[in-house]
């Protein structure tokens, strides 16, 4: 389970530091390896290969591309979607078109999000947050009761 929130530089090569933190939740079947991906928000969404293949096992391996909005989700999660391997420096190499799509230039928030971790632009994430119409405590007792039954 990923938790906890942290800022980072990224090198002019779109390299950047996994935290240490997080990286002690990874299951040795991942293999340091891991799936990046645009977000449903402004953000890349990194999924270590464990979790990965377990999205693909239970939700992505059953949608129907011959309908066209589940064809044009796959089409839009897949195709800026890469692979990449920690390296020795315990660093991830980020697809220059995944930065642009999150509008990542200098400074990366990564957010444990428990499957998969999130990493955003600090401004937009900042934004991310004023914009929501909803307090955090009206969603935190929608949500949870949601999942208390």
């Amino acid at each position: 389970m990923f938790i906890g929130s942290f800022t980072y530089s990224i090198d002019s090569k779109g390299r950047v530091s996994f935290p240490a933190r997080l990286k002690k939740y990874l299951n040795p079947e991942a293999n340091d390896t891991f799936i990046m991906t645009r977000g449903t928000a402004k953000c890349i969404e990194v999924y270590p290969l464990d979790q990965w293949k377990e999205l693909y096992e239970s939700k992505l391996k059953n949608i129907n591309t011959f309908n066209p909005k589940e064809a044009m989700f796959v089409r839009m999660f897949l195709q800026i979607a890469a692979e990449d391997t920690l390296d020795q420096q315990s660093r991830l190499l980020i697809p220059q078109n995944l930065l642009e799509f999150a509008g990542i230039e200098k400074e990366v928030f990564i957010l444990g999000a428990i499957k998969k971790i999130e990493i955003w632009n600090p401004k937009v994430y900042e934004e991310y947050l004023a914009e929501q119409a909803e307090s955090y405590e009206d969603v935190a007792h929608e949500v949870m009761n949601m999942y208390s039954k």
